[in-house]
């Protein structure tokens, strides 16, 4: 798969988490927080199982078996993905769709810091001021400028470090591993089943809870968790981590606009302008890197 396609793969990705947001906020019924988390990526791993399997066979039996640190590794993946998903979801429920979209940004100038800090891996120069854009695009679109945080926004806020370290580790699994599926089928597999676990537990939901937010559990465990995080999965195989983030970040466009057309949330022409902002950003992640390779070439 070329860099081009893996990128717009994961553009399609931010499209459906952006619309996501919604349902997101006005899906969950009277479902606590961390059971519909459980129960969305539970969805999820059962829509990507089946290929993920035939993955497996073909990955494990003639390219590389599968070890147990690998393994391991997924089950981290996938508790990092329960805490980011669960504190997010609660910080939605108490702010609007287009703070929340735009404090969800926040990993994407955090992904490129901390690969070089603990990582100690090096990113093209214009990913840098690519990603302040992205965060100003976001600042300006959520109009964050004209209000108050509330209680909600910091909970997201809490979740983006988790997001930005679940972004590494899918980018650094999914190369492994060689099996981008199996990564996907695996972490929500191990997301769904401790957030139940946990939900059970701590929010002892009863099952018109679940009947309740039926319609919210299979939306976003089909297209946010089933396509969208598996699209990821795939796209973050052949595009380096800090070049992800940067284009996943269009969900705040996207959210804004689900929040505009279906809660009657209003953007402005400053707030339009944070979204081309965004966009910019993307579009020189994408491009500058190719016009100085073909340069370099031209050189030689």
């Amino acid at each position: 798969m070329t860099r081009l396609r893996a990128n717009l793969l994961l553009m399609l990705a931010a499209i459906i988490w952006g619309s996501s947001f919604v349902v997101q906020q006005v899906g969950t019924g009277n479902l606590g927080t961390i059971s519909f988390t459980g129960a969305r990526f539970l969805v999820g791993a059962c829509m990507v199982f089946p290929f993920a399997l035939k993955q497996f066979r073909r990955v494990h039996l003639r390219e590389r078996r599968f070890q147990q640190k690998d393994w391991l590794a997924l089950a981290l993946t996938g508790t990092v993905l329960l805490t980011a998903a669960v504190l997010q979801q609660h910080g939605i429920l108490r702010t609007t769709v287009t703070n929340s979209g735009f404090l969800t940004a926040l990993y994407v100038p955090m992904v490129p810091f901390l690969g070089f800090l603990f990582l100690r891996r090096k990113v093209h120069f214009v990913v840098w001021p690519a990603s302040i854009c992205c965060f100003i695009g976001t600042y300006i679109m959520s109009g964050a400028h004209e209000v108050e945080l509330v209680d909600g926004d910091f909970w997201v806020i809490s979740s983006t470090i988790f997001w930005a370290t679940h972004v590494m580790l899918v980018g650094a699994l999914a190369s492994r591993t060689r099996a981008p599926l199996v990564v996907a089928a695996t972490q929500f597999a191990v997301c769904g089943t401790l957030g139940l676990v946990l939900g059970a537990v701590i929010e002892s939901p009863v099952m018109a809870d679940y009947v309740g937010a039926v319609w919210g559990i299979c939306y976003i465990g089909i297209f946010s968790v089933g396509m969208a995080f598996t699209l990821q999965v795939v796209g973050q195989r052949y595009t380096p981590a800090a070049d992800a983030a940067i284009i996943l970040s269009s969900e705040t466009v996207f959210a804004a606009i689900g929040g505009m057309v279906f809660l009657g949330e209003h953007l402005s022409l400053l707030q339009f302008m944070g979204g081309a902002l965004i966009f910019v950003s993307i579009i020189a992640v994408e491009v500058v890197p190719q016009f100085a390779t073909g340069k370099a070439r031209a050189l030689d």
